[in-house]
């Protein structure tokens, strides 16, 4: 999300703070936090990370940043632990380190690994286009990495194939990649309304790029626009997402509404069937959510939770949802819990993260300690189901130094522990990498 957006949304909580605060008796969660590493000002070694990390086998953890680097213009990193506890950062690429910046520009998604340990990502610039690519990066023996970029957006006429593909990517078994652009496709809307695309490695050195799904090909965009968010896919190849606007409720809010979720189903001929598995913003002062930035996680009994940033008509500090897949093939949403005051979080804008036994944990971009500019710098949160319900406990609100305003959702390993970034409020914090221990 541009962070123009995420400041008119600050101001707004801020103007609310008052009434947001008043009377909330809440605890924090017990919970150990520790910063591992932190960025600085335009650094070589990169600032502003707004996408979330990737573990490797060895416990190592990797990321993109959105700004600094040798050029300025990101980097994708790595942390290493000593053998002291303490963390070291290693800058595997900077970006724009080619003539007009053809490798790519401002990584702001998560990574992926495939099994031989390359890493994959998009930039929102740069590119042969400038709006934007799909690049790998392989390790060499020597422990240095070498950039290749798999696809720059807008190679079609009027660029159909999309561009600004602000998500992470998904691999499937036969090394195919899939992700989505928030603007691009079929022109129903300014700029084209995004696209879900495939990525396909040819016998050669190339790779193919096809358009699976062009969103806002329906009158009202009532099937969806602009997905910021990556996707997911089930056991039988269909694949799972959400879009920040469009829908049923396209005249309740502005020209592309509240946003859906959606299902991809492949088809015999290689096709494929878009269907939307809810619309936002179709209950009362949209109490079910609004503007879910992103993406959605699938339980072992199908069904799906995700967050939405926004309670559109409301102006409520956004909601966690749960779908439930029904037997005649419609899906009901339920919100499991809805955020209301600084204390416990404000405007989730990344996704959730599931554990074993079917605990929620997540992140909010303000809210929290509201010593921290009246409106709070973020919190880390988890949702534990009851007899009655979902509980919500803090397990940490941020403080702006060094941590601040999370966009990006955490990860688990497998000892139960959290880590996660945040990226600074751009003055005086430009972003971290954190650890919490339960």
């Amino acid at each position: 999300m541009p962070r123009n957006r995420r400041l008119l949304t600050v101001l707004r909580v801020l103007l609310a703070a008052i009434a947001l605060i008043s009377l909330d008796l809440f605890a924090w969660g017990q919970s150990e936090y520790k910063t591992l590493h932190r960025f600085t000002k335009e650094g070589e070694r990169g600032s502003e990370p707004t996408g979330g990390l990737v573990l490797d086998q060895k416990g190592n953890l990797y990321g993109a940043t959105a700004g600094g680097g040798a050029h300025q213009s990101g980097t994708v990193f790595k942390l290493t632990q000593s053998p002291d506890g303490t963390w070291s950062e290693h800058v595997l690429y900077s970006f724009c380190s080619v003539n007009k910046c053809g490798d790519g520009s401002t990584p702001t998604a998560s990574l992926i690994f495939d099994a031989s340990g390359n890493l994959y990502g998009t930039t929102v610039q740069g590119g042969a286009n400038g709006v934007g690519t799909v690049f790998k990066l392989s390790p060499r023996s020597n422990g240095s990495w070498t950039e290749s970029v798999l696809y720059s957006f807008c190679s079609a006429n009027n660029c159909g194939d999309g561009w600004y593909p602000a998500a992470s990517l998904i691999l499937d078994k036969a090394g195919n990649l899939y992700g989505t652009t928030e603007h691009g496709g079929i022109l129903n809307c300014q700029d084209g309304c995004g696209v879900v695309f495939k990525l396909t490695p040819s016998a050669g050195e190339g790779w193919s790029e096809s358009v699976l799904y062009s969103f806002c090909s329906l009158t009202k965009c009532v099937d969806g626009a602009m997905p910021t968010a990556g996707l997911i896919s089930d056991a039988t190849g269909n694949l799972y997402g959400t879009t920040a606007y469009g829908g049923e409720s396209a005249t309740n809010c502005d020209d592309i509404a509240c946003g859906v979720a959606f299902k991809l189903k492949p088809n015999s001929d290689e096709s494929w069937t878009e269907s939307v598995l809810y619309s936002f913003c179709t209950l009362k002062e949209c109490s079910d959510g609004s503007v879910p930035l992103a993406g959605l996680i699938l339980d072992n009994a199908g069904n799906l939770y995700g967050t939405t940033f926004d309670n559109f008509l409301s102006a409520g500090p956004g909601v966690v949802f749960q779908l439930t897949p029904s037997e005649d093939g419609t899906w009901r949403e339920s919100v499991i819990y809805q955020f209301a005051s600084v204390p416990h979080g404000l405007y989730p804008e990344a996704g959730l993260v599931l554990d074993a036994v079917g605990n929620l944990y997540g992140t909010t971009y303000v809210g929290g300690d509201p010593s921290c500019y009246a409106i709070g710098c973020g919190a880390v949160f988890k949702l534990t189901p009851t007899s009655n319900g979902w509980r919500e406990t803090v397990l940490h609100p941020f403080y702006d130094h060094p941590g601040g305003f999370p966009s990006a959702g955490v990860i688990l390993d497998g000892a139960g522990n959290l880590y996660g970034t945040t990226q600074g409020e751009g003055n005086g914090t430009f972003g971290s990498v954190f650890e919490i221990t339960p």
